[in-house]
């Protein structure tokens, strides 16, 4: 079951005025622009390693999180879990991730509200994505319950 996944970035040219081209070697993903302006500014329509990271955070836990609920014996109705994963300037030079903050909102049927956030909290702490970042970067975690 073990498996690995690789994602190539070509970049030409310089930080300031060059750009990347990244893409998954499996081609689900497509081959995405990235330059260091957009990663700091306005993204129009560029993606950015933040964007990616985000993406990561979110399918995982969602997976993970449904996998939690149906072990439980509680499929989940709907789950929309989003990733907020923030970029700034670092301290002496350079940029630094500032925050993963993720929202879980999900709709399932047969738990209350406290169990469906008790279901939540254990996904998000068995999440590989979510570990990956645990204790490197301040992380927030919003969960929901709609009935």
């Amino acid at each position: 079951m073990a498996q690995e996944r690789s994602s190539t970035t070509v970049w030409t040219g310089d930080v300031t005025t060059g750009s990347g081209l990244v893409s998954g070697d499996t081609g689900a993903l497509g081959k995405h622009k990235v330059t260091l302006s957009n990663r700091v500014n306005a993204a129009e329509g560029l993606t950015s390693p933040e964007e990616l990271l985000a993406a990561a955070h979110s399918s995982c836990l969602a997976m993970n999180l449904g996998a939690t609920l149906a072990k439980n014996g509680t499929p989940a109705e709907t789950l929309t879990v989003t990733s907020h994963v923030g970029v700034a300037p670092k301290q002496g030079g350079g940029l630094e991730v500032t925050h993963a903050n993720v929202e879980i909102r999900g709709k399932v049927h047969g738990l209350t509200k406290d169990q469906f956030h008790e279901l939540a909290t254990k996904a998000e702490e068995t999440c590989p994505i979510a570990n990956v970042m645990r204790g490197n970067v301040p992380s927030d975690v919003k969960i929901t319950f709609e009935h």
